[in-house]
This record gives structure tokens, sequence and C-alpha cells, in this order.
């Protein structure tokens, strides 16, 4: 199924002026239909774009205002205007009804035939619709050389079809939304294909659950000049315009000329995302930017690090527990903002004294001097124990 982002990209369109409901833009598209009454509304599907010229419509704007209502009740994806004849302007109660519900309004002049743009609506969604077919097969064969690699070697060969020749450098690159979001990713995945399909000559790409995953070739980037963070930031700067915050994390796996380290590289993927949720930091987006993370993950006995983490951060645990009070989490803010008092007090909206009263309680609980280099450098590596151990939880 194709979105009304899509569509009203490709240059067929350009007659298509968005006048309100923005947002909306991540709806789904199935069909194109000509509504010229609130009588003939029954007939209007889910997910179809509605265009009217006004001819059947009385000379007020309340005939319009119930028309565009009704077709939003009826699930329609969006709603296309043809003025200039019988509709001359679109009054700013349906602009506000739009932008108010994230129904996408369009105006198109009068001097576009209306035939040429259901001609071409449908001609798009045909494409689409043979596309939709192939990503099956593409989803499919992702799906298998990374949960199923070794009972489904011989796809190996499928992946030279699709352009991903022998010794290509084959790497992940997994999006989805924070664990704390309403949202899923399909909110979000015309932006994404939008922005992928701009940077990379080809890929594969499969839903899985709340996950879109990407499987790319590093030689085959179209804006080798642009970094990949650039990319992820004009996507997340789009998710910020229809959700107001950054509800997305994107996260690159390590790269490999061997089809068989296409799994390891997704489990890295998603390390990233865990760490980024975990820190609150959208500039890490590769496995190579975790640093430290790496070496403390590549300690083959955990219970030394378990134990260095209990050790640390044990007794700050237990305190939590029995008082119900954050002193973990104020240790994480702490170290994060280097000791600023000011800083730290800014940020969690508590005073001054606060902040060092509860310096000396964790001084006093843990038996350390926090203004030590050495002291906050050990606290660092045990919370990032802690974050490398939740998720192998998380993961179980």
């Amino acid at each position: 199924m194709a979105s009304i982002n899509e569509l009203i990209v490709e240059p067929e369109f350009k007659m298509l002026a968005l006048i309100a409901g923005e947002n909306g833009l991540y709806r789904q598209i199935t069909g194109i239909n000509v509504i010229e009454s609130v009588d003939s509304i029954p007939f209007c599907r889910p997910n179809e774009i509605i265009i009217t010229t006004g001819i059947h419509l009385d000379s007020s704007s309340t005939q319009l205002e119930e028309l565009i209502m009704r077709a939003f009740e009826k699930k329609a994806a969006g709603f296309i205007i043809n003025t200039g004849q019988y509709i001359l302007n679109v009054p700013s109660s349906i602009c506000k009804f739009a932008n108010e519900k994230n129904f996408p309004i369009f105006e198109m002049a009068w001097n576009y035939r209306i035939a040429d743009l259901l001609k071409s609506t449908f001609q798009f969604l045909s494409a689409k619709q043979h596309s939709a077919h192939n990503q099956q097969t593409d989803e499919k064969l992702l799906y298998n050389l990374i949960f199923r690699y070794e009972e489904f070697k011989f796809l190996i060969e499928s992946l030279e079809k699709r352009g991903f020749p022998k010794g290509s450098e084959l790497g992940v690159i997994t999006c989805t939304t924070p664990t704390s979001s309403k949202n899923s990713i399909q909110r979000y995945e015309s932006i994404i294909f939008y922005e992928f399909q701009n940077r990379y000559n080809y890929f594969l790409a499969l839903r899985h659950y709340n996950q879109l995953i990407f499987l790319i070739n590093r030689q085959e980037v179209k804006t080798a000049h642009i970094p990949f963070s650039k990319t992820v930031e004009m996507i997340y700067e789009d998710v910020i315009k229809i959700n107001g915050q950054e509800d997305l994390i994107i996260g690159m796996g390590n790269f490999s000329t061997y089809p068989g380290d296409i799994s390891k590289s997704y489990n890295e993927s998603l390390t990233v995302i865990h760490l980024v949720e975990q820190h609150k930091n959208p500039f890490i987006q590769k496995y190579k930017e975790i640093g430290a993370y790496k070496l403390l993950m590549s300690v083959s006995d955990q219970s030394i690090i378990k134990a260095f983490q209990q050790d640390m951060l044990g007794p700050l645990y237990m305190y939590d527990h029995l008082h119900n009070t954050d002193f973990v989490h104020f240790l994480r803010i702490f170290l994060a903002e280097e000791g600023s008092t000011s800083k730290i007090s800014k940020k969690l909206f508590i005073h001054r004294n606060t902040v060092n009263y509860k310096i000396k309680k964790i001084e006093s609980l843990l038996d350390v001097n926090l203004s030590h280099t050495f002291t906050r450098t050990n606290l660092n590596l045990a919370l990032m124990i802690e974050d490398i151990l939740s998720q192998k939880n998380a993961l179980k």
C-alpha cells in the first residue's frame, strides 16, 4: 500500500497544493474517487482520496464542510478540492478541521483535468502494487538471511539477482519507535523509505514486528558525499514535524563481505538502538560508534563484569529499593553532566542544595569521592555494564 507522501512527490502530481493536514501525509491510499455531493459519500471506500469540483454543492461553504467531515468519518485518505469554477476558495474552518484531524487537503487549479489526475493515480497505484509483490519476495529473502541463515545459505545466490554481487560489503539498518512511544513504525514508514531511496541505489527491506529492517550495500550509495548521520537527521526532522518530538530510533550494524554476518549486523543495530534509548542520545547511530561498550561485550566471562557492576552500584540499588528513591538515575545524570551542579539542577528541575545533598548521599552509600576522575570512570563502566545486561535480558 502506498502513502499520500509517496504520491505527491511524483512529478505527475505537482498540480496538487497541500493547504492543510500536513501531519496526515503518512495515510495510506488505495484508490481515488470523485464525489460531488454528500449523498454520494456511501460510495466512498476507506483509504481512497476524494476529489470534488463542487458542481452539486451550494454556494455557501456548509455542504463542502459536511462533505469533508463525512469523508473523514468514512476513513478517506485525503481530499482534493478542484478550485476555480464552483469553489473559489477553501474556508479557514475546513483547514482548521483538517489540521486538527491530520486529514490532508489539497487544492487543484481548475485548468488541470480530473481525467488526467485519475489516470495518473491509477497508474501510480498499479506500479505500487507490482512493487509490493516484489517487496514480499524481498522480505522473505531478508527474513531468512537474518533469522534462518543456516537453513537458507543457498539464498545467497538470490542476493546477486537483486543487485548484491559477491564481495559486497553488506550491513543492516534497523528503524523502530521507542518502547515508550504510542506510535508504530508504520507511521514514519514513508518518510524513511523516501530518504533511503534518495541515498541508496537499492536495498532490501523487511517489516518485522515494530521494526523496519534494511539490508544495504556499502558501495551502492548515491550520496556518498553526505554522511549517514545527515540522512538520519533529515528523517528525525520530518518525524518531529509529524509528532512534535523525536519518536524514532535508527541503528546501523557493521558491514561485512560474509553473508553469514548479516544476522550479526542486525543484532549490532539493535544494540545501538538499545543504547540510544538508554542514554536518550540520538547522535549514536552506528555500532562502530559505541566505543567502550564493545570491549565490555567482548569479555568472555560475563560473571566478571556482573560482579564489578554489583560491587560498584549494589548498595545504591539496595537503598533505592528499600526507600523508593532514585539515586541510580541521579548518578546517571551526574555523570552525563560531568558533575555540574547548575546543569543537573536545570535538567532535573531541583534546587542546587538538593543536588549537593544527593551527591553527598551517594558518596556516603558507595564510600567514594565523586570528584575523583578514576571513581567516575569506574561508575560509568558499571552503568555501561548495566545497559548491556538489560539489553541481553530484553532479547531473551
